[in-house]
């Protein structure tokens, strides 16, 4: 075999300019097959010119990318869009009932599910470009996605409380559903996703009282007074199991 002659070795080490690729490029296929003529290279030329490169190349490539503020562990700018779609739901809504005061209250229709849409919005990976990022942290269990969740109540809930509050409703026959939803879209989320859970339980609220409401035109019984106290059993129950299922936020199909 044939090795590297000490000059092309020690120009191939030092970087030299002079030295044209397809010698270098020779010189890089014999030292990966030559443990002996590796052992000859000058480590010291060596490294000092990978370190120089790699300082020149970072200073003039694109600076560090700012950490994000304390605002992203509570939410992301996608929420944001999201916040005043709700309100403007509610607003909505609130109207249809000042219009229509002898229909079913669509404030009390709307309220359960004014929160499932900002929870797929806010824990999930199509809508959040740094969701990698947070799902490798050490907070992103339960604690993260409670934070988001009570993001999303406090963009919500004001809304619906003013409407309630002008049509004189009762805050039971909104806000226990409400978060009784929020609830079970939590501990569902755990398994299929927090985004697939907030659908499926807007689609269920839909077909179970929306739908009726619209075509016998009375309030159906889940937005009645008598059914405040299922909605407290139901909100305490799916709170707990929430709480059972919080290593299901430690895998990524929670995001999903």
């Amino acid at each position: 075999m044939t090795h590297v002659s000490p000059a092309a070795l020690a120009a191939y080490a030092a970087g030299d300019p002079g030295l044209d690729d397809v010698t270098a490029w020779g010189v890089e296929a014999h030292l990966d097959a030559c443990a002996r003529c590796r052992a000859r290279l000058p480590v010291p030329e060596l490294l000092d010119r990978v370190r120089t490169g790699l300082l020149d190349r970072a200073a003039a490539g694109p600076g560090p990318a700012p950490v994000p503020g304390r605002w992203r562990r509570w939410t992301g700018w996608s929420a944001a869009g999201w916040a005043v779609t709700a309100v403007i739901a509610v607003l909505a809504a609130f109207l249809l009932d000042r219009a229509y005061p002898q229909y079913p209250s669509a404030v009390l229709l709307v309220a359960p599910v004014a929160p499932l849409s900002g929870l797929a919005v806010a824990w999930s990976r199509r809508t959040d470009p740094a969701w990698e990022t947070l799902a490798g942290t050490a907070r992103a269990g339960l604690e993260l996605v409670l934070r988001r969740t009570l993001v999303v109540l406090a963009a919500t809930l004001p809304a619906l409380t003013a409407a309630g509050l002008v049509l004189g409703e009762s805050p039971a026959l909104w806000l226990l559903p409400a978060l009784t939803l929020t609830s079970a879209a939590l501990w569902l989320g755990g398994r299929i996703g927090v985004a697939a859970a907030s659908v499926v339980l807007a689609a269920l609220w839909t077909a179970a009282a929306v739908v009726p409401a619209v075509v016998t035109a009375t309030d159906p019984p889940l937005i009645r007074a008598a059914g405040v106290p299922g909605w407290a059993v139901a909100a305490i129950v799916c709170t707990v199991l929430a709480l059972l299922r919080a290593d299901g936020f430690r895998r990524l199909r929670s995001w999903r």
